[in-house]
């Protein structure tokens, strides 16, 4: 069964200088239907007011994933880092045992338009780390590219727990499948566009999502019926869309 969580649905949050969407729980919006799913605690969607952004404020125990859609964010840190994230780029921080950051919009003329992405850690109380990383767009045309896996293999991020983050750019008349794997969950988020999303079991089940949308899917363990298991993901737009795609434990 796909659980679809739609955009106009999401918390909303305009402090002026920051207009905030969230997917779940946070900050001064609560509910209690929606306080993350599996490892994934949080999925703002945020856009950032020229020349502004969150002051120094402190982290722990949770992966960050911050990945720039239109703009730039500047990161600086307890641990040293100082750096400029441009359109198309991830950074990944480990707050571990504690961090503290701050996140800028360095423009004085743009704002920047950025997903947010939090996740619980496997294990308490790591040392505290950082990445930054720009993933070719090649990469992602008409197929799923690897953002950030525990492993870090292809070259993703890594990230301390059982969870896999894949990009996707789907063109027109275009379909990407992804195989759920017994005892996994999948979690889409649309980051722009439209997608039709197709879930092959016994008998398909369509849905559309547009920008801002989200679907959760699962395929636990134990199920007898052949027909009750989802076994393939199909995914297709009749423009173009950009999604990220999260396959979690």
């Amino acid at each position: 069964m796909i659980t679809v969580r739609r955009s106009e649905e999401r918390g909303h949050a305009d402090h002026g200088w920051l207009n905030a969407f969230h997917t779940f729980s946070f900050a001064r919006y609560y509910d209690p239907n929606h306080m993350g799913f599996r490892a994934l605690r949080v999925m703002n969607e945020d856009r950032i007011a020229a020349g502004k952004g969150f002051g120094t404020h402190p982290h722990d125990n949770m992966e960050i994933v911050t990945y720039v859609l239109d703009g730039a964010l500047e990161h600086r840190d307890s641990m040293g880092n100082g750096e400029v994230l441009g359109a198309g780029e991830f950074q990944r921080m480990s707050a571990g045992t504690g961090i503290t950051h701050s996140e800028f919009n360095p423009s004085r003329e743009s704002q920047t338009h950025l997903y947010q992405i939090w996740l619980h850690p496997k294990v308490q109380g790591i040392e505290p780390s950082y990445e930054q990383k720009k993933f070719e767009p090649a990469g992602r045309r008409n197929q799923f590219q690897l953002v950030a896996s525990p492993d870090a293999e292809q070259g993703a991020l890594r990230i301390h727990q059982d969870v896999r983050i894949y990009l996707a750019d789907l063109f027109s008349e275009r379909s990407l499948d992804y195989q759920i794997q017994t005892g996994r969950h999948v979690w889409i988020q649309v980051l722009r566009g439209q997608i039709i999303l197709e879930a092959q079991s016994g008998s398909a089940e369509v849905v559309k999502l547009s920008q801002g949308d989200a679907a959760a899917l699962s395929q636990p363990e134990g199920l007898h019926s052949e027909a009750g298991k989802i076994r393939t993901l199909r995914l297709r737009s009749d423009s173009s869309a950009e999604l990220m795609l999260f396959d979690l434990a």
